[in-house]
């Protein structure tokens, strides 16, 4: 069926899988506000909130970017300007996954269902700041940060400063390996003016750049240990964090960006995983 096959290209194109790299971090934070596991329908709500709120940015993103996709040789094979999805249906993908996400964020707490379209509102705009200012890898970063926020909410109903530096270790390790993948669209970025950080400092002091973003990262993730009191467990999980973004830059130089998929979509993948194992652990068994 056309319709199913649409479905199934636009999964594809947005990268739905990729959805691991942000969702550990959400159940950190929902682990955080229970101490433990959440209930059954808080983990849910959640769950499902989350992976449609970035489906909805996604998709939007590339609905946004689909004239610049065209004219790079890296994404113009991209299914909207490669002509095989069109950009109706790309359109009613985003409403329908934006509805999703505010109706998820319903079920939770009054309190996320005020925040959702802020929330929205954030991850959609994310999509424009390549066009004005060379930090949207810190906008995406900040994007990508709220869930961990946003499911302390959803579990206790309120904010709590405290989880804060977790929200800044997701925004400085997002916006970190974001640079990095940046870099291989150095030069489209500098003919098209668009911006980013390996425009304006050159690809070599972008990486080093990314590689102060991601000390801040690993500092704020131990702040984060240190707030909770948590144990031993969540405290090596930390370090290995570290460890691996270690690896991550080792695998690229600014004369070799040929391992940059590995180092951005493997480590990455292996770096959530492996955090939130340590710090679930960690909570499950203090508790």
């Amino acid at each position: 069926m056309p319709f199913l096959r649409n479905i199934g290209v636009t999964l594809e194109m947005i990268k739905w899988e990729h959805s691991i790299f942000a969702l550990p971090f959400a159940l950190i934070g929902a682990m955080l506000a229970a101490r433990g596991w959440p209930s059954f329908w808080q983990l849910s709500w959640i769950v499902v909130a989350m992976v449609a709120a970035r489906s909805a940015a996604m998709a939007f993103n590339r609905l946004v970017d689909a004239a610049y996709d065209a004219q790079n040789p890296r994404t113009r094979m991209r299914a909207l300007p490669a002509g095989i999805l069109s950009k109706r249906f790309v359109v009613l993908f985003v409403m329908v996954s934006g509805g999703v996400f505010v109706f998820s964020a319903a079920q939770l707490n009054r309190l996320c269902l005020l925040l959702s379209p802020l929330a929205l509102a954030i991850l959609l705009f994310y999509s424009y700041t390549k066009r004005f200012t060379r930090w949207s890898h810190l906008v995406l970063g900040f994007a990508d940060a709220i869930p961990p926020a946003a499911a302390w909410i959803a579990v206790r109903g309120s904010m709590d400063w405290r989880v804060l530096p977790l929200v800044g270790a997701v925004t400085f390790w997002v916006g970190g390996f974001d640079v990095l993948y940046a870099c291989q669209d150095y030069d489209f970025d500098c003919r098209n003016g668009l911006y980013s950080l390996p425009r304006f400092l050159g690809i070599k002091n972008a990486m080093l750049a990314s590689k102060g973003f991601h000390a801040v990262a690993f500092v704020l993730l131990v702040a984060t240990w240190r707030l909770f009191h948590l144990g031993p467990l969540a405290y090596a999980g930390a370090l290995v964090f570290g460890l691996l973004l270690i690896y991550e830059h080792s695998l690229v130089s600014h004369r070799d960006l040929s391992r940059l998929n590995a180092a951005f979509f493997t480590t990455n993948g292996i770096v959530s995983v492996l955090l939130f194992a340590f710090f679930a652990g960690d909570l499950l068994i203090r508790k």
